[in-house]
């Protein structure tokens, strides 16, 4: 049975691949290779296999060079996006802080009115309680000459009874003349009195009106400013709010740190009677205890990493988090962002601070830590320059080097940190939270 298979199988082998010989003719000699079905068989399908495994490498190694073309494409593409995007965040921070500004200064010069609107107030008030003194003067004057009118009355009236005759009365002429002197004197002081104490009144209904329109006036005066203080307010706190951190708790540490008081205590009142603070002076004092939260969040959004390291025209290059080294190709945590822009790009410190290290750093190449408020440490790596020494003290938007690449880089670029606790955070937190407000 092995016979006949091997023979039908050796027959079909001579049809397709039948027995060559391959002559190797030298000067003395001619020999040939005898080339079997077999061996044929297994040369072909070996050719076969190799041209096969060729082409498929080569259709992988093409789909791969394609795939890479489109990924490098889409990175470009939304790295674009991304730009503009940034551009535009740029833009509306841009606008935002004019916004602020403009309010903060619409805030002020309504406080300036609010102190002369104040001072009118005063003055007008002391102004009626005079014209009231005034008016119960009058009053009382008028009362006390018509009484002694109808006591000379009572008394001319007496002496008529008395006396009956004529030639009495012709006797008593003189004191009769003196009385309707004095009746008519006293008629004019009361048709006087009665004029005064009518322009009085006029007066302060006057009064009244004028301190009915300026208590409108500050009204719509204390509406503005509530506005202003609203709008100015909450961006703030959501910027805080947005990049984790707690409000009330660094709103205490700032109060705690700006806490110096002293000189003579005025408390803010309206009146000077002594009497319940008004609903003016408690929205006055409303106000000032928002200026006063302003104020903390300002000195607080100065001393966190809101701001951004760079300035100039530049490009993210890496995120925060796991991504592929790029040079070993290894995949490992990236602790920071990179902006990549031209060599000697001027950096900036993000917040206020003390800078705690200045010098060469084991694969940071030239770095700068700063140390802020909060526990929140910002680093600054692969620097060409470093322009500030250990133990200075910084302001945010303070220069603090030039931009290069130093240490382990692949091109020039600033490794930019934030870390809390020494805990490395996603710095694109702050400069995000602060977008609509800085």
């Amino acid at each position: 049975m092995r016979t006949k298979l091997a023979i039908k199988t050796h027959a079909v082998l001579e049809k397709y691949f039948p027995e060559r010989r391959v002559f190797l003719k030298s000067d003395n000699d001619t020999r040939f290779i005898r080339l079997r079905p077999g061996t044929q068989l297994i040369a072909f399908t070996g050719c076969a296999l190799l041209v096969a495994w060729s082409i498929v490498a080569t259709a992988v190694i093409l789909m791969d060079s394609i795939g890479a073309g489109n990924f490098r494409e889409q990175a470009k593409r939304d790295q674009r996006t991304y730009q503009a995007r940034l551009n535009d965040l740029s833009g509306q921070r841009d606008a935002r802080a004019e916004e602020a500004l403009a309010a903060q200064e619409r805030f002020n010069a309504a406080l300036t009115q609010i102190s002369v609107m104040q001072s009118e107030l005063l003055s007008s008030e002391t102004r009626r309680r005079e014209l009231e003194t005034g008016i119960d003067v009058i009053q009382s004057t008028l009362r006390d000459t018509m009484q002694q009118r109808e006591e000379v009355r009572t008394r001319l009236a007496a002496l008529q009874s008395e006396d009956g005759a004529d030639l009495q009365v012709a006797s008593n002429t003189a004191p009769m003349d003196f009385l309707a002197d004095a009746l008519a004197r006293t008629a004019e002081e009361r048709d006087q009195v009665i004029a005064d104490a009518q322009d009085a009144l006029l007066a302060a209904d006057e009064l009244t009106q004028k301190i009915a329109l300026m208590e409108e006036q500050n009204d719509a005066i204390f509406r503005q400013l509530e506005e202003a203080m609203t709008v100015s307010v909450a961006p703030l706190d959501k910027m805080f709010r947005s990049a984790g951190m707690p409000t009330d708790q660094i709103l205490r540490t700032v109060r705690k740190g700006y806490s110096g008081q002293g000189g003579p205590l005025t408390p803010l009142s309206f009146t000077t009677r002594g009497e319940e603070l008004s609903v003016d002076t408690l929205r006055a004092n409303r106000l000032l205890n928002q200026l006063d939260r302003l104020n903390l969040y300002r000195i607080a959004a100065s001393k966190a990493p809101f701001a951004n390291p760079v300035k100039d025209s530049f490009r993210f290059t890496s995120q925060f988090g796991y991504r592929r080294d790029p040079k070993t190709g290894g995949r490992r945590m990236h602790q920071g962002v990179d902006f990549a822009a031209g060599l000697g790009t001027p950096l900036y410190a993000t917040a206020d601070g003390v800078v705690t290290h200045a010098g060469w750093g084991s694969g940071y190449g030239r770095l700068v830590k700063i140390q802020h408020e909060f526990g929140i440490e910002t680093r600054y790596a692969h620097m060409s320059k470093m322009r500030v020494k250990v133990g200075q003290r910084v302001s945010r938007g303070q220069r603090i080097g030039d931009m290069g690449a130093s240490g382990r880089v692949t091109g020039v670029h600033l490794h930019y940190e934030v870390r809390v606790g020494g805990k490395p955070v996603n710095p694109m937190i702050y400069i995000k939270a602060a977008n609509d407000v800085f």
